[in-house]
Parts: C-alpha cells; structure tokens; sequence
C-alpha cells in the first residue's frame, strides 16, 4: 500500500474541465462528488458539444447535442454541481488555439476555482489497457494547461476580459486524470468511498454513451484498484500539480 504524502484537498471552488459531456463523469464524478460534499462549489466546463458521439444512423448531431447537454446536466445535479458551462466547440475538432484558452480563461476568471480538474495532455496511448487518447482529450488538456497557467493569471492577457470585470486569477492546484484511470501514473488520489455510489448514478444519466451494466462494474473495480494503492476501500488517481 502506497499513500500520497500531499496533504488532502479541501477546496472551497472546484472547476472541472473536458472535452465532452460524460468525460468528467466517467473519470472524476467520485472526486467531485466528495468536494462538493465538503461544501465546495462545483463547476463543470464542457468545451465540445459532443454531437459525434453516436453510432444511430438516425441521429442528427444537433439531436445528440440537446441530448448530452441535458444528460451532463443531471449527471451534475448527482455530483452536486452548481453549474454546468458548454462552450459549444464542433465535437472532433477541438484545437488548442487561443480562442479556446480565451473561453477556458473566462470560466476560470468567473468561478475562482482553488482546484481545477482536467485532462492530462501527456497521456496520448495506453497500450496495457488498449486506449488511445481521443484528439479532443488532449486539445482539451493542453488548452486547460495553458489556460491555468499563465494565461488566467496574467493581466495583460486577454485585456477584452478586464473589460468586461474579469479579474486575473491564480489557480492553486490542478488535478489531471487519464481515462484508463491507472493509480501507476497518479501521484494523489481522493477518497470515493462515500461517493461511488454518486459517480455510477451518473453513469445512468449517460444513457447514449454507456451501457451501465458493463461499465458500472469496470469502474468500481478501478476505484478499488486506485484505493488500494493509496489506501482507501476506493478512490479516483490523479496527477497532482500544486503551483503556490
């Protein structure tokens, strides 16, 4: 059993960041959950309108659009979430360019958060768990990264969001994850157990992404997994990136 020695988390501003609707769900609901039952304030920013995930021959990309949103929405009511944010981007076209960093920046200005979760960039295959990293996964993590640091925190950046009152923020931890949800690659992991529960409930809201009866047991076996490691009964792993 291997424990962090980075002191437990308990921030009163969380925001999340991903690509898609589900994304957060599937890989950090736990965590977020057990944030927002410490009295945290949790945010989801959803950067893609995910209109591609489908394989119905029948549905339009905008039908889909409607549906994922209104899909994350109850799935961050489960967690707890005070607000979701869709910046609506083309889903499988999501580019780490300055106009999404902008809209990433202006979330990240608005909400405050003292932790931010997103997408590890690093992460583009796994070969152990046969994985490879969806482009928009790691256009989102990069663009979070940049986003975070310097680009929220620096003034003269972006001056049209001091127009409009948005105040420069410093961000004190980000929180990256990977989608194969490995505890080998984490340094940090937070404790679900009291939450697990939460995070498989919103795997039921993403009823066009999952098939709950297979998926459920998959991440309650990974939670275990990572809580072995780190030593709770489960737990979601994270790099952990603390910038004070």
């Amino acid at each position: 059993m291997t424990e962090s020695t980075q002191a437990p988390l308990t921030p009163k501003v969380v925001l999340g960041i991903a690509a898609h609707p589900d994304d957060l769900d599937y890989t950090a609901a736990g965590t977020l959950a057990a944030f927002a039952k410490q009295g945290a304030q949790v945010y989801y920013l959803v950067l893609t309108d995910g209109g591609k995930g489908s394989a119905d021959r029948a549905m339009t990309s905008e039908k889909l659009r409607d549906i994922r949103r209104n899909e994350q929405r109850t799935a961050a009511k489960i967690v707890g979430a005070e607000d979701v944010f869709f910046l609506d981007y083309p889903d499988g076209t999501l580019e780490n360019s300055q106009e999404v960093k902008r809209d990433v920046v202006k979330v990240i200005r608005r909400v405050k958060p003292d932790v931010v979760v997103g997408i590890d960039p690093s992460v583009l295959y796994s070969s152990k768990y046969n994985l490879v990293n969806h482009p928009d996964h790691l256009a989102a993590g990069l663009a979070t990264l940049g986003a975070v640091y310097p680009l929220a925190r620096d003034h003269m950046t972006f001056p049209e969001l001091l127009e409009q009152g948005l105040e420069p923020h410093n961000t004190k931890t980000l929180l990256l994850l990977s989608f194969d949800l490995d505890p080998e690659r984490a340094n940090y992991a937070v404790d679900i157990s009291g939450t697990l529960d939460l995070k498989l409930q919103t795997i039921d809201a993403h009823a066009t992404q999952y098939n709950a009866e297979k998926v459920k047991p998959l991440l309650t076996d990974m939670a275990m997994r990572a809580g072995k490691k780190f030593g709770f009964m489960h737990a979601e792993p994270f790099v952990r990136v603390d910038m004070d």
